[in-house]
């Protein structure tokens, strides 16, 4: 059993569950009950005082699993927001596409303040198998495989999952004032599938690969999160200044990860970001909202 994972799934009877994954594949549903009380929310489990030790009372009771089902951004009422040119490999890339903008972009690389935006609502969060989705106004656009940091209330940082900040590159490199089309549109945030408490070692792999609709792969690269300039506490420090988060945060970390600058997404493709200790999150991509 991945005694440190958490998530929330939905099985085939539509009832949405607190549950962790087995090593086995199948999935254990923790406890509808606990002493009589209702069944802990994953909101409430993250924002205990000892996330670890509720999890391991939930799953020392816990007597049922199921294997089939689908696994639900963990994402409860937490807004998600990113930080960008965290890595080198994203400061050069933002230099290379705007040109215009890159002395901004190397300042906020070695500046103490880093760069950190809003990215999606609760609701605009697409889960592990979910479409992600390109931008139809956008002739550039790729997936950023990312770290993201799960924060409690007070800002703390409770677990990490995995993070694609779909991004279009030639809308922002137009003008950096357009990072928010660039960034935040439908369908251009998938996080899952579910959340590992506390934080991996820093040479853990964070990797990327690009697939066909028939699986060949179009691309692939990796890094670890030991490459990041800044580390998680300072991006949290700087994401609570001044700030209130009474439902926690998602906070993304920023791509070590680009494909190089002849490639974009058109379409039709699946994205499988993995990082090491968490799992897979396996997105296909569409052009447009799919609505």
């Amino acid at each position: 059993m991945a005694l440190d994972c958490v998530g929330k799934f939905k099985t085939r009877d539509g009832e949405i569950h607190l549950a962790s994954p087995l090593e086995s594949g199948g999935v254990l549903l923790l406890s509808s009950q606990v002493d009589g009380r209702p069944r802990m929310a994953l909101d409430a489990l993250l924002h205990a005082l000892d996330p670890r030790a509720e999890l391991a009372k939930l799953q020392a009771i816990a007597k049922e699993e199921a294997h089939e089902g689908d696994w639900l951004s963990p994402v409860c009422r937490q807004e998600v927001w990113a930080a960008g040119v965290t890595y080198l490999r994203s400061s050069e890339a933002r230099q290379q596409e705007s040109k215009g903008a890159a002395v901004f972009y190397d300042k906020v690389y070695s500046a103490p303040r880093p760069e950190l935006f809003f990215k999606a609502t609760p609701s605009r969060v697409v889960p592990n198998g979910g479409e992600v989705s390109i931008r139809q106004d956008s002739h550039w656009s790729v997936p950023e495989p990312e770290m993201a940091l799960v924060v409690d209330p007070r800002g703390r940082i409770v677990g990490h999952t995995i993070g694609n900040d779909m991004s279009s590159r030639d809308i922002e490199g137009e003008n950096p004032l357009y990072l928010p089309q660039a960034k935040v549109y439908a369908k251009s945030c998938a996080i899952g599938p579910w959340i590992r408490l506390g934080l991996p070692d820093p040479d853990t792999l964070i990797s990327v690969e690009i697939q066909d609709q028939q699986g060949a792969r179009l691309f692939y690269g990796q890094t670890s999160w030991s490459r990041m300039r800044r580390t998680p506490d300072e991006l949290v420090g700087w994401l609570f200044k001044e700030n209130l988060f009474p439902d926690g945060a998602v906070l993304l970390t920023g791509t070590g990860v680009v494909p190089p600058d002849d490639f974009t997404l058109k379409g039709g493709e699946v994205v499988v970001i993995s990082i090491g200790g968490v799992g897979e999150l396996r997105n296909p991509v569409i052009c447009g909202t799919g609505s």
